[in-house]
């Protein structure tokens, strides 16, 4: 099964996908214990990727004001209260996980 498919997910409304991207949104903010590190090495994108995602989707901001609308504060407020020092197992399974991002 090809994954990448769009036809469908391109068949819903704006307003249920923003809805959907919201809530995704909101649900990170509330797990502050879902690491970048650990998005990254799961699914190959973290809170970051959103915002650099969002400015590509046409957002007029800069990426500080994109990850700071992601992170429901300034990124550095966000690091500084939840982000814990990576592991070198951590950066391992990113490093893996970012190589099947390629298309």
């Amino acid at each position: 099964m090809d994954t990448n498919l769009s036809e469908a997910i391109d068949t819903l409304p704006d307003a249920v996908a923003a809805q959907a991207f919201r809530r995704l949104v909101r649900h990170l903010r509330h797990r502050h214990d879902a690491q970048n590190i650990d998005l990254m090495g799961l699914a190959g994108f973290c809170r970051n990727c959103l915002a650099d995602w969002i400015i590509e989707a046409g957002a007029e901001l800069d990426k500080a004001a994109a990850r700071e609308v992601i992170h429901g504060m300034p990124a550095a407020e966000w690091k500084a209260k939840f982000q814990t020092e990576a592991t070198p197992e951590q950066l391992a399974r990113m490093d893996e996980s970012l190589k099947k991002n390629a298309r």
